[in-house]
């Protein structure tokens, strides 16, 4: 379909197993907007005004943990309207995030600044260290070198140079975007909109990772996101895990999807990940970065969100309000599964 129709170390786990960790009850799907809020109203944002058209994109990732975020560059690399302007990489080992991500573009052909970031949160000790994904980088082709203490000026550059026309898309712990907004706090009225992965939204339900309280990216850097949820944009769209974890495939429906050139570096990224507990890919990121050129996939609900920033436990709990007087924010209550689907493998080969 065409895009408009401590048991143990927490660095070592990977997003699901620190979530599996945790010890709150949460929503196994998305509530129906109705039932989260009568008075609520889904509305398609100006995020989406020119869909007909390419739109430029900055990609924040912490690629080579979970494999998602390889699965959603490489689902804006395939995709004609996105203009991806560059990508900055996140949390421990940055630098090699950032080989992951270019080994990634270079065998879709595609030659895209990318900058190492910051690699520590704000205050919290840095719980994603290690990179397993890199045990597969030797088999791929990928630059080694990047510019140093760089990629903050970078974002802002670009932003900058582009006012009004960037969408940010934050698929990883939100240490970078809170620097930039902090450095510049302009920036985030220049965007076109942010749009990222992080949360929880409806904590009433169960989900089928088991109780938790605190979604993986939030819970890297909480006092990083509760910079950027506070925030004057324009268009803050998020993408929770209430949503996310109906889109799942199993190891042999990955090879099979994901078995020609385009995918493969995602393939051989993937064999790693499987190595694993998991033996089914989630797709938390790509769900967030196929919102931006498909407004049918989710249904986005107006709210507020804080962030738990007090409780040692639940620090990083996404508390949101449908209701609330200024309904900042817009919160994935519903997802189009068969449609995310078709549109995330419509042009890749």
């Amino acid at each position: 379909m065409p895009d408009d129709a401590p048991i143990q170390s927490a660095a070592a786990l990977s997003r699901r197993a620190f979530l599996k960790t945790t010890g709150l009850a949460l929503g196994a799907s998305a509530l129906p907007a109705a039932e989260v809020s009568r008075g609520a109203q889904a509305k398609t944002s100006s995020l989406h005004s020119q869909v007909a058209g390419s739109i430029k994109v900055l990609l924040d990732t912490d690629i080579g943990s979970d494999i998602d975020d390889a699965v959603a560059l490489t689902y804006l690399l395939s995709q004609p309207k996105c203009d991806l302007l560059g990508i900055t990489t996140v949390t421990g080992k940055p630098i090699v995030r950032a080989m992951i991500a270019d080994a990634i573009c270079r065998n879709a052909g595609r030659n895209i600044p990318i900058y190492p970031g910051l690699a520590k949160p704000l205050i919290i000790p840095q719980r994603q260290t290690e990179v397993p994904q890199a045990a597969a980088l030797g088999r791929w082709p990928h630059r080694t070198e990047f510019p140093t203490n760089a990629a903050i000026e970078f974002m802002r550059k670009t932003i900058r140079a582009n006012p009004h026309e960037v969408v940010l898309l934050g698929i990883g712990a939100q240490t970078n975007l809170a620097t930039l907004f902090t450095m510049d706090p302009e920036i985030p009225s220049l965007l076109k909109g942010l749009v990222t992965m992080g949360g929880n939204f409806t904590p009433v339900r169960w989900l089928p990772a088991g109780p938790f309280p605190v979604e993986w990216n939030i819970g890297n850097d909480p006092q990083a996101a509760d910079i950027v949820y506070r925030s004057d944009l324009p268009v803050h769209h998020s993408v929770g895990l209430d949503v996310t974890y109906r889109l799942t495939m199993a190891a042999p429906e990955v090879h099979q999807h994901f078995d020609n050139h385009l995918w493969r570096p995602v393939l051989d990224f993937a064999a790693i990940f499987f190595q694993g507990p998991q033996k089914v890919i989630t797709f938390h990121d790509p769900l967030a970065a196929t919102t931006i050129f498909n407004p049918r996939i989710c249904e986005f609900v107006n709210g507020w969100v804080d962030i738990e920033l007090v409780s040692e436990r639940l620090r990083g709990f996404t508390m949101w309000n449908p209701q609330a007087p200024e309904a900042r924010q817009k919160v994935a209550m519903g997802v189009d599964d068969k449609r995310f689907f078709e549109t995330l493998f419509a042009h890749g080969a």
